[in-house]
C-alpha cells in the first residue's frame, strides 16, 4: 500500500509559484488539476527527505531553502485518508526538467486561484499568501465537491456558489475565499419592522437596526439589517433566515411569521479590511417580521451584535444613498423593502374600503 503521508511544496520564484498541471497519468485523483510538487513518503523517510526527493524527481530542482507551513488532512469518499505536509520553498538550484506527471509552469501568485484547483487548496493558498502561522487543516470531499473544512480544529463556513440568478451551480467554496475572489453566494436579510410612533413627516415605518460587533472582520461597528446571514452550503433561504433571527436577536419565529419580500443582487461591493480586499457579492432573499418586538428585551448574540436601535425607514435609506460610513446597508435591498411595504399598505387600504 502507498503511504498515507505525503508532501506538497509551492516553490517560489519572485512573485510566482511553480505549478504542476496534472495531465499525464491515468487514474490520477488529481487529473487535470493544478497543484504544487510533491508525493508520497517512501519507507523510513522524514518529511524533509520526502520533500527534497520529490522536488528533484518532479522538477529537477534541488531545494536549498524551505519552510514547513502546515499539516493538511484529506478525507475523501472512496479514497484512503491522506496526511499532507505543506511547504513553501524560496531557494533552489538547477534547471527545470520535464515531469512525467504533467506540465510544469511558473504562474504569478495573483493568477494561481484562477486555475483549475481543488477548492480546499484555495483555502490553504490564501493562508500561505497571508503568511499565516503553522496550521492544521482538515478537508473533506465527495468527488470534486468540498463538503467540510476545519482550521486548527474549528469548522469553517462553506457556501454554495451561485450564478447571477441565484441558482446554485454545484460548486462549494469557503467563506473567506468567496469574499476574496468575489464569488456570488447567497444570504438572507430579515427586517424587523413596526409602524412609526413619531411624527408623520418622518414616514410610516421604523426599522430595527443592528449595530455590528466591533469584533467583526467586515464593517465593524456599522448599522446593518435587523438580522442577516450567509446561507450555508446545502441550506435554503427560509431556514437560514429563521436561524439567524434566533441566533442574533433571540427572536424565535415560525416560518409563516416571515413575509417573503423578494431577492436582489447586491452588486460587487469592494472594501478593504486589515489591508486586504473584501468583495461582497451576494444574492439576498429579503423577509419582513412584524410581530411586536421590545428592543430592550432582546437577547443579542455578543460576537455578532453590539446593540440595536429603531430608526425611520427614510433615515436608513438616506444613509445608504449618501454612503454614510456608519451604515453598511445595501440601497437595492432597502428599495425592495420600501416597495413591498408600500404595496402591502395599498393592499390593506383597498381591503378596508371594499
Amino acid at each position: 500500500m502507498r503511504s498515507p503521508l505525503t508532501t506538497l511544496c509551492y516553490v517560489e520564484r519572485g512573485d510566482s509559484y511553480l505549478m504542476l498541471h496534472r495531465v499525464s497519468k491515468k487514474n490520477d485523483v488529481n487529473k487535470d488539476k493544478w497543484i504544487g510538487i510533491g508525493g508520497h513518503f517512501e519507507e523510513g523517510e522524514s518529511p524533509e527527505e520526502c520533500l527534497l526527493r520529490e522536488a528533484y524527481e518532479e522538477s529537477g530542482l534541488r531545494l536549498t531553502s524551505w519552510k514547513f507551513r502546515g499539516i493538511v488532512t484529506f478525507v475523501a469518499e472512496g479514497w484512503p485518508p491522506e496526511y499532507m505536509c505543506l511547504y513553501t520553498a524560496d531557494g533552489f538550484e538547477g534547471e527545470l526538467t520535464d515531469c512525467n506527471e504533467g506540465l510544469l509552469e511558473w504562474v504569478p501568485k495573483s493568477e494561481v486561484t484562477k486555475l483549475n484547483l481543488w477548492e480546499g487548496d484555495k483555502i490553504f493558498l490564501k493562508l500561505l499568501a497571508e503568511n499565516a502561522p503553522f496550521f492544521s487543516m482538515k478537508l473533506m470531499y465527495c468527488g470534486d465537491v468540498l463538503t467540510g473544512a476545519w482550521l486548527n480544529g474549528k469548522e469553517m463556513e462553506l457556501f454554495d456558489v451561485c450564478d447571477e440568478t441565484g441558482a446554485v451551480t454545484g460548486k462549494v467554496t469557503e467563506r473567506s475565499v468567496a469574499h476574496t475572489a468575489g464569488l456570488m453566494h447567497r444570504t438572507a436579510h430579515i427586517w424587523v419592522v413596526r409602524e412609526q410612533s413619531v411624527a408623520e413627516s418622518e414616514g410610516r415605518y421604523e426599522l430595527l437596526m443592528q449595530k455590528r460587533s466591533l469584533r467583526k472582520n467586515s464593517f465593524p461597528g456599522c448599522y446593518d439589517v435587523s438580522s442577516a446571514g450567509h446561507i450555508k452550503a446545502g441550506d435554503d433561504y427560509l431556514e437560514s433566515a429563521l436561524r439567524e433571527l434566533s441566533e442574533e436577536l433571540g427572536i424565535v419565529a415560525a416560518p409563516e411569521e416571515l413575509e417573503y419580500v423578494g431577492r436582489f443582487d447586491s452588486g460587487d461591493i469592494l472594501a478593504k479590511f486589515d489591508g486586504r480586499p473584501f468583495h461582497d457579492r451576494e444574492i439576498s432573499a429579503v423577509y419582513v417580521y412584524r410581530k411586536p418586538v421590545d428592543a430592550a428585551a432582546l437577547k443579542l448574540q455578543e460576537e455578532e451584535v453590539d446593540a440595536v436601535k429603531w430608526m425611520p425607514y427614510e433615515t436608513v435609506l438616506q444613509a445608504a444613498r449618501s454612503g454614510d460610513p456608519d451604515f453598511c446597508v445595501n440601497e437595492r435591498g432597502l428599495k425592495l423593502l420600501g416597495e413591498y411595504l408600500d404595496a402591502k399598505e395599498r393592499e390593506n387600504y383597498e381591503k378596508s374600503i371594499n
